[in-house]
């Protein structure tokens, strides 16, 4: 082969993080700070908001060339696809409000998602001022309180003393956090709260990555300071959250109230379902600390996975 068969050489890969994403565009952060719209080298997108990822300048943009190890990635799976939400991230803000009323269900998935990602959740419920809606809601939320899961009380539209920005702010510090919640919770101003030129970030995005649509159905990282340490990450809002990609035997140690009695059984492979000699089941009230109600959801989540893990045929 001659010394002259290699005319052109490809430029060096340069790392950065994804901050946003809409199809098969992606913008991607380089650690100067610049923002590339990027492609995946192939058919499939397979980075997602909060990846690290290496990149090669092709013209104007750039094709992602590798995806990093991620320490966390949440997600969502049902019976018909799975929904990575994001990457990287060391907390989850569930948010939810007064009103509409929230779903115990929902949030106990939520909760358990977080935990199976290993990432730290965290609750907020919002409108503090709609009374008694509130007081009611956060009556509700005394179980999760019992069982170790921070709450904090919210008021990102104001109309109350205090709204609660002063207490969640230091939950945020040294953190990337994905925000989520269901339509109407108050996401949306939470962000513009935090990030007052969010709108006009999520504009320019929508600008880079030519969607000519605004980008807030899609996942969008903020930083929260200039030094890049603190970050909120957007998340479209949902209505159902399916947990099929978790092992249904792993499922009691993801719910804190029942994973608090695990070990005691007679059975090292009990479910906690009918077997004699289950230390969950003795813990049921009135005579144990575990409410019915929880117990009941973990019988039929348990079954909802079960289900989801067999073969078709």
């Amino acid at each position: 082969m001659s010394a002259h068969a290699h005319t052109t050489t490809l430029p060096a890969s340069a790392r950065g993080r994804v901050v946003a994403s809409y199809g098969r565009h992606l913008l991607v952060e380089a650690d100067d700070g610049r923002r590339v719209r990027c492609h995946p080298r192939g058919k499939r997108t397979e980075a997602v908001v909060g990846d690290w990822v290496d990149w090669q300048p092709s013209g104007d943009e750039g094709v992602i060339t590798a995806i990093h190890p991620r320490r966390s990635l949440l997600r969502r799976q049902d019976e018909l696809r799975t929904k990575t939400l994001a990457a990287n991230v060391d907390q989850v803000l569930i948010m939810l409000a007064a009103e509409p009323v929230f779903s115990d269900e929902h949030l106990s998935r939520a909760l358990i998602a977080a935990r199976d990602a290993d990432v730290a959740p965290l609750i907020v419920l919002n409108k503090r001022d709609v009374q008694p809606a509130f007081d009611e809601a956060w009556q509700r939320l005394e179980p999760y309180r019992a069982m170790g899961e921070a709450v904090l009380p919210l008021c990102v539209g104001g109309g109350v003393l205090d709204d609660g920005m002063e207490a969640l702010w230091p939950h945020l510090q040294g953190r990337a956090t994905l925000v989520m919640g269901a339509s109407g919770v108050g996401k949306s101003t939470l962000i513009n709260r935090l990030v007052p030129g969010a709108q006009a970030q999520t504009q320019a995005i929508s600008r880079a990555l030519g969607t000519g649509r605004h980008t807030t159905t899609h996942t969008t990282w903020y930083w929260l300071d200039e030094a890049r340490r603190s970050a909120i990450v957007d998340s479209p809002g949902f209505h159902a959250f399916g947990l099929h990609h978790i092992e249904p035997r792993r499922l009691a140690s993801l719910m804190p109230d029942i994973a608090a009695h695990l070990g005691g059984c007679r059975f090292a492979n009990c479910t906690h379902r009918q077997e004699p000699g289950c230390a969950v089941r003795a813990a049921l009230a009135p005579q144990g600390p575990l409410s019915p109600r929880r117990w009941q959801l973990y019988q039929a989540l348990y079954d909802e996975l079960a289900r989801a893990q067999q073969p078709y045929g």
